[in-house]
């Protein structure tokens, strides 16, 4: 089933909770609506599921209005970050819930029921647990239970509000990676809500990313990533440092000894003077001892933390006011470079950002390196 979002806003007293929010979800998509606590991403799922109503804006489904549908008539398919398994229910009344309370016209037979709900469990590989309770299930295997649960109803739309957030590290990787697995061979057209980007980015076809109650951007997982479209996705989207300094003649001028980031590609030369922020995730910089006549940031190394195969490396920049707090720069080299340089705490050193994205105010200008 597809869906379309066309100029949907909703507003709780003076808090605008979604702004002018238009989306088209195609028929099969695996959806993420990123963004950070409070952005609007949750009220819109429940809007799209009709848990909450739209103050103006329409919602259609497969073409047809379903704004002010009832929920029960929507045939979605929820799944909650806490659960919401019935306690007192086996893992099988838990999943066959939903059946039995359907309307006698169009309810299944038990027979049909069992069948179903047997055939449920198997391909949530969790049929060997249909006669445990809640209380003796992990926590994957009760979201499991519970995105069951709200399959067996044979959902048009599959609503995950934080699917995975209430579980530890380890788990959520898995249940990510079977997740998307169930998705393909499902083609439920699904929309998951998260704030973790790596699950996002893993996960959905197509990423939503939402700020304020409104979309900052849209698209597939690497693109989303490789051209963040404003200074917000940047920093939201992974580790980030973050520059200020004027940009002339081609570069961003840092700090008071004029320290530069050179901006190269397509950007139009620049001659007059601008104030601009440079963004650089920490695994773009090239790491080097000071030598004469190199260019870059002369940053002094505080930390060094190795972890595996990566070394992060925690510098800071040279400050104008000496009462003002140090920038602290992040950068992340190879571990077998920094065993190898044998760089040591105290030391000064050279970073030159291989590839940085430049914002300003100046309308039009968007160089990148």
């Amino acid at each position: 089933m597809s869906i379309c979002i066309e100029h949907i806003r909703k507003q709780f007293g003076a808090f605008k909770a979604l702004d002018d929010i238009s989306l088209d979800i195609r028929s099969g998509e695996l959806l993420a609506l990123l963004g950070p606590s409070g952005c609007g991403k949750t009220t819109l799922l429940r809007i799209i599921a009709g848990l909450e109503s739209p103050d103006s804006g329409t919602i259609y489904f497969s073409g047809e209005d379903t704004t002010h549908v009832h929920v029960r008539e929507r045939q979605v398919g929820f799944v909650f970050q806490h659960y919401a398994l019935f306690r007192h229910m086996t893992v099988f009344e838990n999943v066959a819930f939903g059946l039995r309370v359907k309307h006698r016209s169009v309810r299944p037979s038990e027979a049909a029921i069992r069948k179903k709900v047997h055939d449920l469990l198997g391909l949530v590989q969790l049929d060997w647990l249909a006669d445990r309770y809640p209380s003796q299930l992990s926590g994957g295997q009760r979201q499991r239970i519970a995105l069951a649960r709200a399959l067996a109803v044979e959902p048009k739309v599959l609503l995950l509000d934080e699917p995975f957030g209430a579980l530890d590290a380890k788990v959520r990787k898995e249940l990510r990676r079977w997740l998307r697995q169930l998705h393909d061979e499902l083609h439920v057209t699904t929309i998951f809500v998260t704030h973790d980007q790596e699950e996002a980015l893993e996960v959905a076809d197509r990423v939503v990313v939402m700020n304020q109650g409104r979309i900052e951007q849209e698209g597939a997982p690497q693109e989303v990533w490789e051209h963040p479209a404003s200074p917000f996705v940047y920093g939201f989207l992974g580790d980030v440092n973050l520059f200020h300094g004027r940009v002339e003649d081609g570069e961003l001028l840092v700090g008071a000894q004029g320290m530069s980031i050179p901006l190269q590609g397509s950007a139009p030369h620049q001659t007059r003077a601008t104030e601009g922020k440079a963004y650089v995730r920490p695994h773009d910089f090239e790491v080097q001892r000071v030598t004469p006549g190199a260019s870059g940031l002369a940053a002094q190394l505080v930390r060094a933390v190795v972890v595996g195969p990566m070394a992060r490396l925690e510098l800071t920049l040279p400050q104008q006011d000496a009462n003002a707090p140090a920038q602290i720069i992040e950068a992340h080299i190879p571990a077998s470079r920094y065993a190898e340089q044998a760089y040591a705490e105290g030391e000064t050193l050279l970073l030159t950002p291989r590839k940085a994205k430049v914002f300003m105010d100046y309308e039009g200008f968007d160089p990148g390196i």
